[in-house]
């Protein structure tokens, strides 16, 4: 397998959880090596990011209430009264 093959391959294998650190074109072949390395740490960091808990419900009946709210508010668009 080479490299352009791998790489298409890559978005799966992340996907499907294998150890890709551990396939057989990456143990021979550094660029691709440094590319799943990079990819890994980037993942572990984007793991980082998300919120550790879930807002609570009234967080989200704010959210629903605000934007009935602005579309409540919003000034009807004018008809085009021309024949």
């Amino acid at each position: 397998m080479n490299c352009v093959e791998f790489q298409e391959r890559l978005p799966e294998l992340f996907e499907s959880g294998a150890n890709v650190s551990a396939d057989e074109h990456v143990l021979g072949c550094e660029n691709c090596a440094a590319l799943v390395r990079d990819l890994e740490y980037i993942a572990s960091q984007a793991k980082l990011l998300l919120p550790i808990h879930d807002p609570s419900p009234g967080v989200w009946n704010n959210i629903q209430n605000a934007i009935r709210s602005e579309t409540n508010h919003k000034a009807p668009v004018p008809s085009d009264k021309r024949s």
